[in-house]
């Protein structure tokens, strides 16, 4: 049987909606959608797409790091977007400042609305951790 190692970010919303940040079964890392929220579990930045983009990708950084593993080995990513049109510039320009020179599969959902008032990106990954850090 794999081992299966769960990370959370020990936040309310874990438990009050029954998930968790992240899983790792055997070589892959499964990883909710990061939003921006702070170190309380506080929404942080509505309607800015650049602060939430930024402070998103911390959070992920935060879970990539629980696992020891790097940018470099997100095999695949799901982005949702509000107003993606108005956000296809931002969206692409902190894609290629995040990962750099890797560029793992990437969808790119356009929707209408998100979990919290102000909400504008939500980022979903998959790990290989067998992959080269």
């Amino acid at each position: 049987m794999a081992a299966i190692d769960v990370f959370n970010h020990e936040i309310s919303a874990e438990s009050d909606f029954g998930y968790s940040q992240a899983i790792k079964s055997g070589d892959l890392i499964h990883v909710s959608g990061q939003v921006s929220l702070d170190e309380a579990g506080e929404f942080v930045h509505a309607d800015d797409f650049a602060a939430q983009l930024k402070q998103t990708h911390i959070n992920l950084d935060k879970v990539l790091a629980h696992f020891g593993a790097t940018r470099n080995q997100v095999i695949s990513q799901t982005l949702y977007v509000v107003d993606l049109r108005q956000n296809a510039a931002a969206t692409m320009e902190g894609n290629l400042a995040y990962f750099g020179g890797h560029r793992p599969v990437s969808t790119v959902l356009g929707v209408t609305d998100l979990a919290f008032s102000g909400q504008v990106i939500e980022i979903g990954f998959v790990v290989d951790t067998k992959l080269p850090a």
